[in-house]
């Protein structure tokens, strides 16, 4: 039997937990037709939250019904790939410059060069903006009573010119009244970068889904029903153990229960002792695929702010971390208020901040003196 859990970046596990009113109040806007208000939509929340798992789902019932769909990530030239993927076609080559080449005369000093100069290929068509690109997709689509989705993963505003050509042509196709539904996803501060650019404010009008953890019976009642519909057993006080590790963080419930089911190997029972196995090796993994890239794309000083954080067992008070930083209250809370838009901590209480991802604490405790010293410069 297959292993259930999936553990990997960007996939869409088999059951996606405590998730069902997202999924069923994006059907709803598909349903209810044009100008629904969750058809231009953003999700945001922090990394390993399940952001791009529910891209994917939401993919799923627009291709349930029939929708074209087209997934893209916001890195450089994503919407060059949205136009070509929307027209069918590829960049065609345009121009070919041809190299020089010297010509010797055998038995003499002299050389001819000659430039074999160059030729152009014009296109096939002619390059489409988004908006007619999109439009022409609708026009053929529209007439089957069917329509376009189009997600976009990882927003940031380093790709801000794309993001707002994209924009621009995704208001005027709404304003059309056509067909359409545009979703996309990203960490809470660069969405919130995207969201305060002068020309997007289109966007902000946007349907908000911030993510969060996970109750922890829900947990308890997937992880139950994932593994006995697969064919192996777990004892409750298993579950319980499999369920309060994950403390309702999507990803370490597909790394916990992924290890906890490949350790069982053969057996059809998972037992204690695989499960506190399991757990171990999901916290490592989970650090080295989550704490340490989010640790390492911040400054020294917020570096530092989290390491006199971990000195505490729980919620930290933000007078004595500042003591510890041997600054000023005023001062520390600069890096207070840039961790938490970060979604790196929060605040549970007045004066007082914790970590918002599972595990932190215990991972810089254990490595926090090599993410000190490979700090960057404010």
């Amino acid at each position: 039997m297959a292993n259930p859990f999936k553990p990997t970046a960007g996939m869409t596990p088999p059951v996606l937990i405590g998730r069902e009113d997202d999924l069923e109040e994006f059907e709803m806007a598909l349903d209810n037709g044009v100008g629904d208000l969750g058809r231009l939509a953003y999700v945001t929340g922090p990394r390993g939250i399940g952001k791009t798992a529910l891209l994917n789902a939401y993919g799923d019932i627009a291709r349930d019904r029939k929708w074209d769909v087209i997934d893209e990530t916001a890195d450089q030239g994503f919407l060059d790939r949205l136009v070509e993927a929307l027209t069918d076609t590829k960049t065609k080559v345009r121009s070919v410059e041809l190299p020089t080449v010297r010509l010797d005369l055998g038995g003499t000093p002299v050389g001819l060069s000659a430039s074999l100069g160059g030729i152009s290929l014009e296109p096939t068509q002619r390059a489409l903006t988004f908006r007619r690109a999109a439009g022409q997709r609708l026009d053929a689509l529209e007439k089957k009573n069917r329509g376009l989705l189009i997600t976009l993963d990882e927003v940031q505003a380093s790709d801000i010119t794309e993001l707002r050509a994209l924009a621009t042509g995704m208001q005027h196709l709404i304003r059309e009244r056509r067909n359409v539904a545009f979703v996309f996803a990203g960490l809470p501060s660069m969405v919130e970068d995207v969201l305060n650019d002068s020309v997007l404010t289109f966007l902000r009008r946007a349907n908000r889904t911030v993510l969060s953890g996970i109750p922890i019976p829900e947990v308890h009642h997937a992880f139950r029903t994932i593994i006995t519909s697969n064919g192996k057993q777990a004892s409750d006080e298993v579950l319980d153990a499999l369920s309060a590790s994950t403390r309702g963080y999507p990803f370490m419930i597909q790394l916990v229960g992924y290890w906890a089911w490949a350790y069982t190997k053969g057996s059809n029972v998972i037992t204690l002792e695989t499960t506190q196995k399991a757990i171990r090796r999901a916290q490592r993994g989970l650090g080295d695929m989550v704490h340490a890239p989010e640790i390492d794309g911040l400054s020294s000083m917020q570096k530092e702010y989290l390491l006199a954080m971990a000195q505490d067992d729980g919620p930290s008070a933000t007078a004595e971390i500042a003591k510890r930083l041997d600054r000023d209250i005023h001062y520390a809370n600069v890096y207070r208020t840039q961790l938490i838009k970060e979604d790196v901590i929060y605040s549970p209480a007045w004066g007082q901040v914790d970590f918002k991802l599972p595990y932190m604490r215990d991972y810089l405790r254990e490595h926090g003196a090599y993410h000190f010293l490979h700090s960057g410069t404010e």
